[in-house]
């Protein structure tokens, strides 16, 4: 049966707060078995019999906003994308404020140059198909770009985590 992450976005973020074992059922009573949660923050390892990630997508965001009354983007990665994602090195050097957008398809070339076109001494970005690699020079929160504008900038829903908490799952799926 095939493995997937998912990273929702709305999860304990916003004055939704959802327990990872709630999250947790609403992914079993949606069919999905061998249901992890990591870190509270909506990121969800599990198995299920669809191959259509973008059906199994679409069916997991429907059960969410059902279950929690407002809509939770889903983003699906198989283990070895993950593990891609987690490896790769999108600028030169140490990069410990490195963050990792997930978007649901690749963002048209018009809105890659339009992000690229964002980038200052602080922030810089690198697209490598369905992910967004966010280098800040600062904190997150000192930044003066934010994940809302990175939605926009793309036309795109995104959900953002830090490169150690993409580093982190992936090395549990290949435990």
């Amino acid at each position: 049966m095939p493995k997937y992450v998912a990273f929702l976005r709305a999860i304990n973020v916003g004055g939704h707060v959802v327990k990872m074992d709630r999250l947790q059922r609403l992914f079993e009573d949606n069919g999905c078995v061998e249901v992890q949660t990591v870190i509270a923050s909506g990121n969800v390892i599990f198995q299920s019999p669809s191959r259509s990630e973008t059906a199994l997508a679409a069916k997991i965001a429907r059960c969410l906003e059902d279950g929690l009354g407002y809509p939770v983007a889903t983003f699906l990665r198989t283990p070895a994308e993950l593990a891609a994602a987690a490896r790769r090195k999108p600028f030169e050097g140490d990069a410990p404020n490195l963050y990792v957008g997930f978007l649901a398809s690749t963002p048209p070339a018009a809105a890659v140059r339009a992000l690229r076109a964002c980038a200052t001494a602080v922030d810089d970005f690198r697209v490598v198909g369905r992910e967004v690699y966010w280098l800040c020079r600062t904190s997150f929160g000192q930044s003066e770009f934010s994940g809302a504008r990175l939605e926009k900038v793309l036309g795109a829903a995104t959900t953002v985590r830090n490169i150690t908490t993409v580093r982190r799952i992936a090395d549990k799926l290949a435990s």
